[in-house]
């Protein structure tokens, strides 16, 4: 089969650069794992089936459309990618998507265990709540379905009982997240072993959040009213009757709502009118 966008030498070595990387980190053992790139309205280029993405070549890269039917390649598409295919439906922006089992944040996925926030500047601010999608069985259209009450509110995302699932603009953004969430919970689970976890106070944490709109990333806590700093799940929604419940680790503590603390902090609209009538006033009695 053959495909004017098929030839692109430079996006195939950037998925197996990215195949590499998560095989040496140990993220996907033997075949596990899958990359793709859309590089086209209808195209996406991707890892195909029953290979491991450390021996990955250029030429064993494939190309589908977006309900999944080949296009081209030598090789079979991964069953996997309609969960891919799926993230770039709903989200236009996305272009590259990984999928894998990094040991750490899949240990979590295993244990159904929600991931503390306050905890690490980093994850404030560079990536935020990472939600648990409900288990699934892998490769249907049906486990694809289950990212989709999470993807307005994140790029990052643990699938429950199997792995996590990365996306953004670029092939390096979506693999550097799976890193940074993996890196984290390794963190979680070594510091658990010294003791509690200690977690940032209201002050620290509402700071945080400041510099992660101030450098103009987004966060579902600058858009929910009810969602708390860091125990309240932004994707309550989405979660419905199965949201995860925090065992492993202390609760996060209790603290406003970062939305709920700007306006208590900032004069409200009727309290600026009254001000403003009150100097209107005072000024026209001034110039009598």
């Amino acid at each position: 089969m053959y495909h004017p966008l098929f030839n692109n030498p430079e996006i195939k070595e950037q998925i197996c650069e990215i195949g590499r990387r998560v095989y040496d980190k140990g993220f996907a053992a033997a075949n596990d794992g899958n990359i793709s790139y859309r590089v086209g309205e209808n195209e996406v280029l991707c890892s195909p089936t029953m290979i491991c993405k450390g021996f990955m070549k250029p030429e064993d890269v494939c190309m589908v459309d977006l309900d999944g039917g080949q296009l081209a390649g030598e090789r079979k598409r991964t069953s996997e990618i309609l969960l891919h295919l799926t993230i770039m439906k709903h989200r236009p922006d996305v272009k590259a998507v990984v999928h894998c089992h990094p040991p750490h944040a899949t240990a979590f996925a295993v244990a159904r265990e929600p991931i503390p926030q306050c905890v690490l500047p980093e994850i404030e601010v560079f990536m935020g709540e990472v939600p648990l999608a409900p288990y699934e069985t892998p490769g249907g259209q049906a486990f694809a379905d289950t990212v989709v009450p999470f993807l307005k509110s994140t790029n990052t995302i643990i699938l429950t009982n199997h792995g996590t699932v990365s996306f953004g603009k670029t092939l390096e953004e979506a693999y550097w997240k799976t890193e940074i969430l993996d890196a984290y919970c390794r963190i979680l689970l070594l510091a658990k072993q010294l003791g509690p976890i200690k977690y940032l106070d209201e002050k620290e944490s509402t700071e945080l959040l400041d510099l992660k709109k101030k450098l103009g990333f987004d966060d579902p806590r600058f858009h929910v009213e009810d969602c708390d700093l860091c125990s309240n799940s932004a994707f309550r929604d989405g979660y419905q009757e199965q949201m995860p419940k925090q065992r492993a680790f202390d609760p996060a503590p209790q603290y406003p709502g970062y939305l709920q603390t700007k306006s208590a902090s900032q004069p409200s609209v009727d309290t600026e009118a009254v001000v403003q009538a009150i100097t209107e006033q005072v000024m026209a009695a001034m110039n009598r």
